[in-house]
């Protein structure tokens, strides 16, 4: 397939290209987010408890915090840390052409 005949082909649209499907997403991400937190708040007092070593593990909600902020640290240390060490130039691959003498065919 050449280029003329590659650009006349349709582009399939996914589910997730409609905008109303993508806030039909986040609204129920955010609404079963919001229910484990509320049944998270709700467990002790149907007195169980939860057997934590920790006293901050008792707080309602401790490990929705932990895991969102725990994510988040990670992407930080991803983008900020770790993109920089195996970062290679724009041109890289360029570069090592230019030093074969020409391009490959």
């Amino acid at each position: 397939m050449n280029d003329e005949e590659y650009q006349s082909v349709p582009a399939k649209e996914g589910w997730l290209d409609n905008p109303k499907n993508v806030q039909r997403v986040l609204r129920w991400l955010f609404i079963s987010c919001a229910f484990l937190v509320l049944v998270d708040c709700v467990y002790p007092l149907i007195n169980h408890d939860k057997h934590p070593y920790f006293k901050w593990e008792k707080w309602p909600g401790f490990y929705a915090v932990f895991g969102f902020v725990s994510s988040a640290v990670l992407v930080f240390i991803a983008k900020h840390v770790l993109r920089p060490l195996v970062m290679r130039s724009e041109h890289y691959y360029d570069e090592k052409g230019d030093k074969k003498g020409g391009e490959d065919a």
